[in-house]
């Protein structure tokens, strides 16, 4: 989680780049990382963990991550979700939780990492939340803050 951070930070002062960061882990090594990349590519799918997932698919020349953990400094969004569950990730560990940032960064209905999974079937698929989640947190607008307008997404 500590990379993931890392990666956000460093993604927070590139033009084109979001304060969100991934890293996909196997066997101890990280196989893939990423930040959201959505302004950059001009790509509303670009978020961080796809790119995380494209990018250890395409290493492994593979379309499953199975035993791999996506680790990410907020709680996956549904696509990033589903994205995880098609990959065949192990395990889904998230920093930032949806009541620590404000609700811009989720879809206006309340539905979280957790029902994407169940709706998938997919009870095999562990997910840990709030890992370092005050440090991640502290990269995102709180619930409630103003946002400026240039800044704003989802809303």
């Amino acid at each position: 989680m500590r990379t993931a951070i890392d990666l956000a930070r460093k993604a927070e002062r590139r033009p084109g780049l979001a304060p969100i960061g991934c890293v996909i882990v196997a066997g101890g090594a990280i196989l893939a990382e990423a930040s959201n990349e959505v302004a950059l590519r001009n790509d509303p799918t670009a978020h961080a963990e796809i790119v995380a997932i494209r990018r250890a698919a395409e290493s492994g020349a593979t379309t499953e991550l199975r035993g791999a953990t996506l680790y990410s400094t907020l709680q996956p969004c549904g696509m990033c979700t589903m994205a995880a569950i098609w990959a065949r990730v192990g395990r889904i560990v998230y920093g930032a939780e949806r009541h620590q940032v404000h609700e811009m960064y989720f879809d206006a209905r309340h539905l979280d990492t957790i029902d994407f999974i169940g709706d998938a079937f997919r009870d095999d698929l562990p997910v840990v939340p709030g890992v370092l989640g005050e440090q991640c947190a502290e990269l995102y607008f709180k619930p409630g803050d103003v946002i400026p307008k240039a800044e704003q997404g989802n809303i």
